[in-house]
């Protein structure tokens, strides 16, 4: 195959084992984070005082370098005198590149959560549905549920999470290249929690599987047994959380988690485990 496609094996190899790891910006955002969260006045900081303060605590990297590494944390200010070349890559860098690439997996909670927009068609209009699902057991961490799919409903479901799980630093949070994912408020908000965006190419579903995967399950085993255009939101709402929460969380069989166990449980045995540890 090397030979076909015209690469060394050498080359594959370093290639492969390299794919998954953390990259040189996410490991300088990691730092820039520490330092932000050590006064909430930090959050001020710009370029200029994390080049500093990155130096008095012994790290060196570029002034390019930085910006790279706060922009992808959305963590950069908007300034009318920044230089006309950097307007111009803000402007391209608005769409987050994957950092997936279709690796759903995870080695411990609040790694990487997907996020995604399902409808349902209810007798007083349509039921929007965003979850956070967490590719660690594949616990739906929370879900935000309204009459409309704008950003504020996208934005809900992330405040809900961390409300609910208050991780560390460095979540990579991925979605579609939905207009409400790219929408500033709600990269400000994911800078805000620290969290590192992630998002699928346009048009390739097959990039966030497993939140669709979810959707699926939802409607084959709940909503498709039902006829919600003769139920109202507020009816299916109630069947939805239900289903979502009570069941599929804490009780029903997962045949991709070890034993069969619910995602709460899946969890909840990971951390006794990493404690006991």
């Amino acid at each position: 195959m090397c030979k076909v496609l015209g690469v060394s094996e050498t080359g594959y190899y370093k290639w492969k084992r390299t794919l998954y790891k953390p990259r040189a910006w996410q490991l300088l955002l990691v730092k820039i984070h520490d330092i932000l969260d050590e006064h909430p006045d930090n959050s001020n900081y710009g370029i200029e005082r994390i080049l500093i303060a990155l130096e008095q605590r012994g790290t060196k990297a570029s002034r390019s370098t930085v910006i790279r590494a706060m922009r992808k944390g959305n963590l950069l200010h908007k300034s009318h005198r920044s230089p006309d070349g950097l307007t111009k890559a803000d402007k391209k860098a608005q769409r987050p590149e994957n950092l997936l690439q279709r690796n759903f997996t995870s080695t411990k909670p609040n790694e990487k959560w997907l996020t995604d927009i399902t409808q349902v068609p209810c007798s007083d209009g349509k039921l929007y549905i965003a979850p956070i699902l967490d590719c660690f057991g594949g616990e739906i961490v929370s879900m935000a549920m309204d009459d409309n799919m704008k950003k504020e409903l996208c934005i809900q479901a992330v405040e809900d999470a961390y409300k609910l799980r208050n991780p560390e630093n460095g979540v990579i949070i991925h979605s579609d290249a939905g207009s409400q994912y790219t929408s500033e408020e709600y990269k400000r908000t994911l800078g805000g929690y620290r969290a590192i965006q992630s998002m699928s190419d346009v048009g390739s579903c097959y990039d966030n599987a497993r939140m669709e995967s979810f959707f699926a399950t939802l409607k084959k085993e709940k909503l498709y047994k039902m006829n919600t255009l003769k139920m109202t939101m507020k009816e299916v709402k109630t069947v939805v959380w239900r289903y979502v929460m009570m069941y599929y969380n804490r009780e029903r069989i997962s045949t991709v988690n070890e034993g069969g166990l619910p995602p709460t449980m899946y969890r909840y045995m990971a951390v006794v485990a990493s404690q006991a540890a």
